[in-house]
């Protein structure tokens, strides 16, 4: 009984670490932007994770027997976590994240910012040279097309 016991309360455990971990990834979603692409790789990752780790558990604690106490156990940690801790624990240190990141990327922008002239200097003097470029390439086609069409139309008369 005290086994089972313990199986119980190492699931309890399970399914708020579990909850934990998806909080995280939660976080991280906040703070930084995941396109349809990414989440679905992320969610992915975390069910093979959390797969893996139940097994294990089941594995050691049951050789690998289902109980079923076990898995309302770990529903229980994941229905707890979720209620009591979960809400205040994303909120609050994606916030904390949110700021932490919003100044270290000022702190970026300004640490950078000689870069960033010469980058558009540098750019804009690509670009006016990619326009001089592009003009010639354009005549020159233009010249070679009117050259092409002449012969082509001699070549059908004879």
């Amino acid at each position: 009984m005290a086994s089972e016991n313990e199986f119980l309360l190492h699931a309890l455990l399970m399914g708020i670490f579990i909850t934990f971990v998806y909080d995280i990834l939660r976080i991280l979603r906040r703070a930084i932007p995941h396109n349809g692409l990414m989440v679905s790789l992320e969610d992915l990752g975390f069910w093979i994770y959390c797969a893996e780790k139940v097994f294990l558990m089941m594995y050691h604690e049951s050789d690998g027997n289902l109980r079923w106490f076990a898995v309302i156990g770990a529903l229980t940690g994941m229905f707890l976590y979720k209620k009591l801790v979960s809400p205040w624990f994303v909120k609050y240190v994606s916030l904390g994240l949110e700021k932490v990141l919003g100044m270290l990327g000022k702190a970026g922008g300004f640490l950078f910012r000689p870069f960033r002239a010469a980058g558009a200097k540098t750019c804009a003097m690509a670009g006016a040279a990619g326009n001089r470029c592009g003009r010639l390439l354009r005549g020159g086609m233009q010249r070679l097309k009117k050259k092409l069409t002449f012969f082509l139309k001699v070549l059908k008369c004879k």
